[in-house]
């Protein structure tokens, strides 16, 4: 039995709506009553399991799940040896820098060599720094990163943005675009190679799902 690996929070419903569209059915998740991490669907062909965001490609990579649905955000951060399929076109989102609305720094190259930056993307925000040949501190941050440049603590944060909304909400502005997430199906390399339990039916149902016309 295939087991899939699906993400806790933002990516969770769209997630379990297009692997029901193939006949997959992981609904129960979606109920705030079920206490369940692990189910097997209704057809009794695939199990899942739900983690959080970050820890999907940790469960595909070690074998534990032979496919896995996560944003291309935590692909770029935690750069896992897993399979990169498809691009499930859902959960858009844009990695930024921003800062305090009101700084004079209206660009990423216009911030001060050695100037704080936080993010919880550490590694995302270092190598595009180092892209930039510009040498700043990164402070990794793992809850409201919003509150560095707000208390000082630094001139700009690395995060995700989707609406904008909190950063408005908080006097911050984005002054760049480090690249755009979307959800990402992903394998196991050794399991997508010797298609472990029939696991490219499900892979070419969701390919041809995903390149259906929007009517």
């Amino acid at each position: 039995m295939i087991t899939i690996a699906l993400p806790k929070g933002a990516l969770l419903k769209d997630s379990i709506r297009l692997l029901k569209s193939i006949g997959l059915d992981f609904s129960a998740f979606l109920d705030d009553t079920n206490r369940q991490l692990q189910l097997v669907d209704s057809t009794q062909t695939a199990k899942g399991l739900l983690v959080r965001a970050q820890d999907v490609p940790v469960y595909v990579e070690y074998g534990q799940a032979q496919l896995g649905i996560v944003g291309y955000d935590v692909l770029r951060e935690k750069s896992p040896k897993v399979a990169h399929l498809l691009d499930l076109g859902f959960g858009t989102c844009r990695m930024s820098v921003a800062v305090k609305a009101t700084s004079p720094y209206r660009s990423a190259l216009a911030l001060p060599d050695n100037c704080r930056v936080a993010s919880k993307y550490a590694r995302c925000a270092r190598e595009y720094f180092q892209s930039l040949d510009l040498a700043v501190e990164i402070i990794p941050l793992y809850g409201s990163v919003e509150l560095g440049p707000i208390t000082g603590m630094s001139e700009a944060i690395v995060d995700l943005v989707s609406t904008g909304r909190t950063l408005q909400e908080n006097g911050l502005m984005e002054i760049e675009v480090l690249f755009t997430s979307t959800a990402r199906l992903i394998a196991h390399p050794l399991s997508y190679r010797l298609n472990v339990y029939g696991m490219q039916t499900q892979i070419e149902a969701l390919r041809q799902t995903i390149a259906q016309p929007v009517a």
